[in-house]
């Protein structure tokens, strides 16, 4: 291959060519001692990954991952030195037992946010140690359980040396290539998404709760099988292997290589497991040598080396292929609405002793604009928040097609056909403004199904970006497909954001200040894609303080003042509405 060849080359050369160099120095170029180190650089890089589904993919910082690794390698140790069980049998044990652990505690665990969840897995590891301490009869105590074979299937056992290590890396390359199918494509979008972006993430139909209670479960099956491996691999199992020191090991070379790659697992753990031996030469200061190293790699890469290598690797590509001409893609037909697209019945909201909303009933057809205005403070986000979910009503009915959504969660409001918008724009910076509208475009046919932690493929990530480049140049963002969302000028990022909502087809359309930040041109180039969404029958509830934005485009006008429902009506009754204009307008023109 040329040179151009191999810079044209997919991301995933370089990961063969690593692989193809890792197997060259297993085989040719490392010694006994050497090739242990690297047998348990593959166990730790297994942990890595399956600590990447919390910490990485959803931004939980959990502390039992350590204590998922020690409940395998005890398993094995158990089942292989008391009973003589092959691998056959302690393996799939070893992942099932941390996966029942976890999956016991996660229901109280996972309701809890930032510290507290951190502290409450903290609480689970350190429980597991005093289990472990303290179940001598089972677990050994203080001094552990020797005795672990090799890893033995059948008539068949493997040697320690060149073949337990080929043994340990294909187990990993195996969970590599799982965990990439997990959260690839449009998962990967999703899983970024409920991460950076929760709001948005439950606008889009996506499930967090859901997502969190698989990503946990697979943790500790990546924990329970690196433990496996490990035991097998050293030959002996003490307290030592679900002690927390595991788990700052962990978490170190998950920030080093790399948080939310798989590629970034196997770099921090074949680096962080061949520092310590690379400054034995340093005697008494390597350990500080050992941090700096550390250290340096998080200050010159702080999104973890794999990101610094992909970005290194992009700039070289320079070949990219033209994308063809956007046109209108065959979506599936959106449902006819039998009854309102949304409806509010007697809807209030109180905040302590503040009436948000006071039992406002209000209702939006399907193709029609209902304009909402009122001053600050009146009430309109609060009512848009129970409008999609985002908040409970105190009172009051919140129909989508006649269907009752009082109290549900905003993913499943989402699901039912409602999409929105935010007052400040809500996309996920490090994704471009195509795949913020493409992961839409995904949730739309099924949201359930990218955060799901089965593999299903790609997911129909070649259709999303199609049709999503599509409504991106629809509300005039085909400029800003390729840039990164943290990139845009704020009017650029209001259209991305408005586009993203347009393309889940909903039967109601929330738009929460869609016309801030935009010029006068960008209004009516927006006004003309609304008018056309409403032809098309959806419904449109948009609140936004341009009055002569919203008086053009809207069939009916709301007007709230002080959380009550004043007028209603037609633009011009409402802009001659004597309430209105007291409450609002002033002086009528």
């Amino acid at each position: 291959m040329t040179a151009r060849g191999i810079l044209d080359a997919p991301p995933a050369l370089p990961l063969l060519l690593g692989a193809v160099a890792l197997g060259a120095y297993a085989a040719f170029g490392a010694d006994e001692y050497a090739l242990r180190v690297l047998s348990t650089a593959g166990t730790f890089a297994l942990l890595v990954m399956g600590y990447q589904f919390v910490f990485g993919h959803l931004g939980a910082l959990s502390l039992a991952q350590g204590a998922f690794f020690g409940l395998g390698a005890y398993a094995t140790a158990i089942l292989s030195s008391r009973y003589g069980l092959d691998f056959s049998v302690s393996f799939p044990v070893s992942i099932a037992v941390p996966v029942i652990a976890a999956a016991i505690v996660a229901a109280p665990v996972l309701r809890l946010e930032t510290h507290y969840f951190a502290l409450a897995t903290l609480v689970l590891a350190q429980g597991a140690l005093v289990a472990v301490l303290n179940w001598e009869t089972l677990t050994g105590g203080a001094n552990g359980l020797p005795g672990v074979g090799a890893v033995r299937i059948g008539d068949l056992a493997v040697a320690r040396g060149l073949p337990m290590a080929a043994f340990v890396w294909c187990a990993v390359g195996l969970g590599a290539l799982l965990a990439w199918r997990l959260v690839h494509g449009a998962s990967g979008m999703a899983f970024a998404c409920l991460r950076d972006r929760p709001l948005a993430a439950a606008a889009l139909g996506l499930d967090g709760a859901h997502a969190r209670h698989g990503a946990f479960l697979m943790s500790a099956a990546y924990g329970g099988a690196a433990g496996a491996l490990h035991a097998h691999l050293s030959g002996v199992v003490s307290p030592e292997s679900i002690e927390f020191p595991v788990m700052v090991s962990c978490l170190t070379m998950a920030v080093i290589g790399g948080r939310a790659r798989v590629a970034g697992a196997i770099i921090g753990a074949l680096l962080l497991a061949h520092l310590p031996e690379w400054f034995r030469g340093f005697e008494r200061t390597y350990l500080i040598a050992y941090g700096a190293a550390a250290l340096a790699a998080v200050i010159l890469a702080p999104a973890g080396l794999a990101e610094l290598f992909e970005r290194a690797w992009d700039r070289l590509r320079t070949h990219h292929p033209a994308l063809p001409t956007p046109s209108r893609p065959a979506t599936a037909p959106r449902r006819a609405a039998t009854s309102a697209a949304l409806a509010l019945d007697k809807a209030s909201k109180r905040f302590g002793g503040v009436v948000a909303v006071d039992g406002v009933t209000l209702d939006l057809k399907a193709g029609e604009i209902l304009a909402l205005i009122g001053a600050n403070g009146s009430g309109k986000s609060t009512l848009i928040n129970l409008a999609t979910g985002f908040a409970a009503p105190d009172g009051g009915r919140i129909a989508v097609d006649g269907e009752d959504v009082t109290g549900d969660p905003a993913h499943a409001v989402a699901r039912r056909g409602v999409a929105r918008t935010f007052q400040a724009t809500d996309l996920v910076e490090d994704s471009s403004a195509l795949d913020n509208v493409a992961l839409a475009c995904a949730a739309r046919v099924g949201p359930e199904r990218l955060t799901n932690w089965r593999p299903h493929g790609r997911g129909g990530m070649a259709a999303a970006r199609a049709e999503a480049r599509w409504w991106l140049a629809r509300f005039g963002g085909a400029q800003t497909e390729g840039q990164k969302a943290r990139e845009l000028p704020a009017g650029a990022r209001r259209l991305v954001e408005c586009a993203r909502a347009a393309a889940r087809n909903p039967l109601a359309l929330v738009l929460d200040e869609p016309g801030a930040g935009l010029s006068a041109a960008e209004k009516t180039a927006l006004a003309e894609r609304l008018r056309e969404l409403a032809r098309d029958g959806t419904g449109i509830l948009i609140a936004d303080h341009d009055t002569e934005f919203l008086f053009a485009i809207a069939d009916r006008v709301a007007c709230l003042d002080r959380g009550r429902l004043v007028a209603l009506g037609s633009p011009q009754d409402v802009r001659t509405d004597p309430a209105v204009i007291a409450a609002y307008l002033g002086n009528a023109p």
